[in-house]
């Protein structure tokens, strides 16, 4: 008797083998022919499932008709004086660019990091809103 054996009453198995002695199943030709067909069969009645349900969905489907008036998938809309954009007249140049001015500056700031200190400024410019 080993010291395993003897302290935890049962034989000492390697991780390399884990299986347990006895009779064993032999895979032969019977055994993978049979596998085989009940895969088939199996395919088989998942195919007459896909189908049955499919042709289920082609008899309800239809095309979408619309006439004048209806009012499918709308919302209403509700004004926000938010969602008014004012039309300013921007001056652009015959190669199609414009010219930004700043006008004020808005704000300042420093940002320190470690070892240094970004300056931030807040500008107003000409064509642009508040930024």
């Amino acid at each position: 008797m080993t010291h395993y054996e003897a302290l935890y009453s049962r034989n000492y198995c390697t991780p390399l083998c884990w299986t347990e002695l006895g009779e064993q199943r032999v895979l032969g030709l019977k055994l993978v022919s049979e596998t085989e067909d009940k895969v088939t069969l199996i395919q088989n009645r998942l195919k007459a499932a896909s189908n049955r349900q499919k042709s289920y969905a082609d008899l309800k489907r239809r095309d979408i008709e619309y006439s004048v008036g209806d009012y499918v998938f709308l919302k209403r809309y509700r004004s926000d004086s938010s969602h008014i954009v004012s039309v300013e007249e921007i001056e652009v140049r015959s190669d199609l660019m414009f010219e930004d001015e700043p006008v004020q500056i808005l704000d300042q700031d420093v940002k320190v990091l470690k070892r240094k200190s970004i300056p931030l400024v807040k500008i107003l410019w000409w064509n642009h809103d508040t930024e």
